[in-house]
């Protein structure tokens, strides 16, 4: 039996829909990963996966299934569907299984603004940001969102210098505020105080002390650093 793995996403909806197809092993589970975070990356409220095609050729290997789910619980927080006719070979994947649906209905309170790594960058976030949280009734969280936009997309410009994706959507009653860019390096704060004398390292200081919870989230190409903020 062959190792490999297919895919198509269909991103041209509200709920993207992954469809993979080969064989689920030790050797394409990180494949079948990447192209899941790849997608979660974009922070969809939901996420369908058909595995109709796809075949279990190592029971362990659903495991990674269980990885994503655990990876992306906090963000993106999306409502994760299996879709297959035999559910119960799939129940270990920790992913709502079923033969139809992708969950809960997508809404239009999120957005996604594509930048250069520019000094202009963080200023023209904070402005969208500022505009989106009023319109969506989160003006007492837009403070705090621009803090985090901010240091996120400054981090990017002075080191990944890459071009980014913010990424800003309603999570509940709160907000939540993620950066993609191409750079492999996560961020590196352990919660020890940053010396008066050091040059920097402040920018994630001040993201732990707003966000209720942040964290990053490494992709293939890159990193999303997020924070959730109420």
């Amino acid at each position: 039996m062959s190792s490999e793995v297919r895919h198509l996403v269909d991103d041209a909806r509200p709920v993207p829909v992954v469809r993979l197809g080969g064989v689920l092993d030790g050797t394409t589970a990180g494949t079948v990963r990447d192209v899941l975070l790849d997608v979660l990356a974009g922070q969809p409220p939901a996420i369908l996966v058909d595995v109709g095609e796809l075949e279990i050729g190592e029971a362990g290997a659903v495991g990674v299934l269980r990885e994503v789910a655990r990876d992306t619980r906090w963000w993106p927080a999306a409502h994760l569907t299996l879709r297959h006719a035999d559910a119960e070979a799939w129940q270990g994947s920790g992913w709502d299984v079923r033969n139809d649906g992708a969950g809960p209905p997508a809404d239009d309170r999120r957005l996604s603004l594509e930048l250069e790594p520019q000094v202009s960058a963080a200023r023209h976030c904070r402005a969208v940001i500022t505009e989106a949280g009023r319109r969506w009734g989160r003006a007492e969280l837009v403070g705090s969102a621009c803090i985090v936009a901010t240091e996120l997309v400054n981090n990017v410009v002075a080191h990944a210098r890459t071009p980014m994706v913010v990424l800003v959507a309603t999570t509940g009653d709160g907000l939540s505020v993620a950066v993609r860019d191409r750079s492999p390096h996560l961020p590196a704060y352990q919660g020890a105080p940053v010396s008066p004398t050091a040059p920097g390292g402040r920018g994630m200081l001040l993201i732990d002390a707003v966000a209720s919870r942040w964290g990053s989230l490494p992709l293939a190409d890159g990193k999303v650093v997020w924070a959730l903020l109420g």
